[in-house]
């Protein structure tokens, strides 16, 4: 019952950090659901997807409302990325797939997601600090690189279960000549298209257990709503460094938990089926 508390409180920590800083947030789904709600991988990255992608539409509505969405592009490139999704998924359902690599893939992403945050943030001049150490592209079509990134992000989506945000908003400004703001919107209605992709890459391969994502969906959107009072007062790229910070500390201890228990991925599914019984008696699939 403990571990539960902590859990929930923690998934209301995701939606804090997306009211206070935009995003980000839903890329602690995966470690909590694993390393504190004692949830096999596979089964939680299946499951974090239908958060991220839940989390994301709810975050979606201001931007809806405000005209922040540029609905061709993300059918274009969200087409890209869904497929890529939905083959990272089936990729990700292989035998030969390991849970371990998937957490170290995982944690490799927290990786690169905290150094652009923390070199970001030590831009505060910048016209567009969203956009610093993004390469910026040389090319003759670059509709065909954005759809190819699309493509590479949502296979890692369904590898792994994070948006790829971070990825996302530079390649549609840079790429697709989008606005930033209706890049930010934009990027979360495409990173809902990857979550239901990736899940539906997942669905009858791995245990869900429904009460529990329904749970943390509450909690993560509970979070939101003072996330976006404190954001009032706290700057931003102040909250974006410390955040980078704690996502290198978090992806440093996947890497440590992976390497010192690599043989985790070799547990039997029927093993797995009955931790997640024993933990969880709630709705499964």
């Amino acid at each position: 019952m403990t571990l539960w508390i902590i859990g929930h409180l923690l998934a209301a920590g995701i939606g804090l950090s997306l009211g206070l800083i935009g995003g980000g947030g839903s890329v602690l789904a995966l470690p909590i659901l694993v390393y504190v709600m004692g949830v096999p991988p596979k089964s939680a990255i299946a499951m974090t997807l239908v958060i991220v992608g839940t989390v994301s539409l709810l975050g979606l509505i201001p931007h809806w409302r405000a005209k922040n969405i540029s609905l061709k592009t993300a059918i274009i490139f969200g087409s890209a990325t869904m497929l890529g999704a939905f083959i990272g998924a089936k990729i990700a359902t292989l035998p030969i797939v390991t849970e371990s690599f998937q957490m170290m893939l995982f944690a490799v992403m927290m990786l690169l997601a905290a150094v652009f945050m923390i070199r970001r943030s030590s831009k505060p001049t910048a016209a567009d600090p969203q956009l610093a150490f993004y390469p910026r592209p040389v090319c003759k079509y670059c509709w065909l690189w954005l759809m190819t990134e699309g493509l590479g992000v949502g296979v890692l989506t369904g590898l792994v279960g994070v948006g790829g945000g971070f990825a996302i908003v530079p390649a549609l400004v840079l790429l697709g000549n989008v606005p930033m703001k209706k890049a930010i919107g934009t990027s979360l209605l495409i990173i809902a298209f990857n979550s239901v992709a990736g899940f539906l890459g997942y669905l009858g391969q791995v245990s869900l257990n429904w009460s529990l994502i329904l749970s943390f969906i509450l909690a993560a959107s509970l979070g939101t709503i003072p996330g976006a009072y404190l954001a009032q007062f706290v700057p931003a790229q102040k909250l974006q460094k410390t955040f980078g910070y704690f996502l290198l500390a978090v992806a440093a201890l996947v890497l440590v938990q992976n390497r010192q228990h690599p043989q985790s991925s070799q547990i039997p599914k029927h093993s797995l089926d009955l931790r997640i019984a024993k933990n969880y008696p709630g709705d499964r699939t």
